[in-house]
């Protein structure tokens, strides 16, 4: 159970990696410094507790599951901070891959 719970972590990492990217975006100076500090620390971390998993969990398993949660996380964080539009077809297809990441660990 450990395992899994590094791995959502590890996933939310990926999430903070890619909005520290999209706080960079068009910044200059100190800003653009610290949030890219911020996105090679999240980008470590996750890195590093997915390795931290793997030693448990099936790679072919654990990685789906980490992308899946990034890419959800990231989306919903585009959502709610950067403005992105959130469609029916969007948040939809969000729902189909939550599905898809609970499927993974429920047949794992």
């Amino acid at each position: 159970m450990t395992s899994w719970i590094i791995l959502i972590v590890a996933g939310l990492f990926e999430s903070g990696f890619a909005f520290c990217l999209g706080k960079m975006k068009g910044l200059s100076g100190t800003e653009y410094w610290l949030w890219g500090a911020g996105f090679l620390a999240c980008l470590a971390m996750s890195m590093v507790l997915l390795a931290k998993a793997v030693q448990v969990l099936p790679i072919g398993t654990a990685y789906p599951v980490w992308t899946g949660i990034g890419a959800v996380g990231t989306v919903l964080l585009g959502i709610f901070f950067f403005h992105e539009p959130a469609t029916f077809w969007r948040l939809f297809f969000i729902v189909t891959l939550i599905a898809s990441v609970i499927g993974l660990k429920m047949v794992s």
